[in-house]
């Protein structure tokens, strides 16, 4: 096991780690700090990765992109392949970028396997196998089941979604290398909140969804690349998708998304919750804290 070789010399600015559950408050948060400390935001959400995807995945609104530089958002196109290791690489490089510009380095995101390659500096093995990645793709849930259980790739928590299943898949390409500690001079704060609190942040997300245009971006995305391909598998358009093909009411979606929206809640605590190094607070007494611990930090 490797101890020091990671580490950054404290020196530089510090990496600023916010996580929690969709709909957390994370993302207004980081943005109020980020434009109080000078920062610049590093988005770890594996649904923001694709262009055109703007209200299905939630991404930050244009007013807010405008407020502090964000990064992360919109790197493929709906239906190209982008793995862990593509965001481990990304993401390394726009924090040594950061703070070259002598600004706040924020991680920011609900996809806990992008932190964590990210702050215990996943090593991942050989270059892709494409072959294999392009028979992943195009894979049905069955196909992608049976396949992991052959390889002796455990099965995902939600193994019914094929998004899941193919980056347990990739998961089984480390190499077995991480660090046992997170990257030095980071501070990683979880974002607490009690149970109807979310889910009333999650409803009031499902009307501002539809109320920003959510059934058009979806009708638009769906006539340039289809229904199956990974951007269109957000929870969101695949009822969408039923919505027009007049399988379900409008009222019907909604409430689906809401519930799917609170298991994916769920299912991001049980991954972050792992993380013994996550400081978990309030949305109030995260900003405390990390007004704090940066005013500290960035002292010469």
């Amino acid at each position: 096991m490797r101890f020091k070789s990671h580490l950054t010399p404290t020196n530089q600015l510090p990496l600023v780690v916010i996580v929690g559950p969709t709909a957390s408050g994370k993302t207004g948060l980081a943005i109020e700090l980020a434009k109080r400390h000078d920062g610049e935001i590093i988005c770890a959400d594996s649904r923001s990765i694709y262009k055109g995807a703007d209200i299905g995945t939630a991404k930050p609104s244009p007013k807010e992109q405008a407020a502090v530089p964000h990064w992360g958002l919109n790197l493929v196109n709906p239906g190209e392949y982008f793995s862990v290791a593509d965001f481990k690489e990304y993401a390394d490089k726009k924090i040594a970028e950061i703070r070259t510009r002598g600004k706040v380095p924020f991680l920011v995101g609900g996809t806990g396997l992008y932190v964590d390659a990210v702050i215990f500096d996943y090593q991942f093995g050989p270059p892709a196998n494409i072959p294999l990645r392009t028979k992943l793709q195009q894979m049905n849930v069955d196909e992608l089941q049976n396949y992991c259980k052959k390889s002796g790739i455990a099965l995902p928590e939600n193994y019914n979604n094929r998004r899941y299943l193919v980056r347990a898949v990739e998961c089984n390409g480390l190499d077995n290398r991480k660090y046992e500690r997170p990257l030095e001079n980071s501070i990683i704060v979880g974002i607490t909140t009690e149970k109807q609190i979310l889910v009333s942040r999650i409803a009031e997300r499902a009307e501002q969804l539809f109320d920003d245009g959510v059934v058009n971006e979806a009708r638009s995305l769906s006539e340039r690349f289809g229904w199956d391909n990974e951007a269109m598998k957000s929870n969101i358009y695949p009822l969408i998708h039923k919505y027009l093909d007049g399988q379900m009411t409008l009222d019907d979606v909604k409430g689906k998304y809401i519930t799917l929206d609170w298991r994916l809640a769920k299912r991001q605590l049980t991954w972050l919750r792992r993380n013994s190094f996550i400081h978990w607070l309030s949305l109030e007494g995260a900003k405390k804290y990390l007004n704090h611990e940066l005013a500290i930090r960035k002292q010469p």
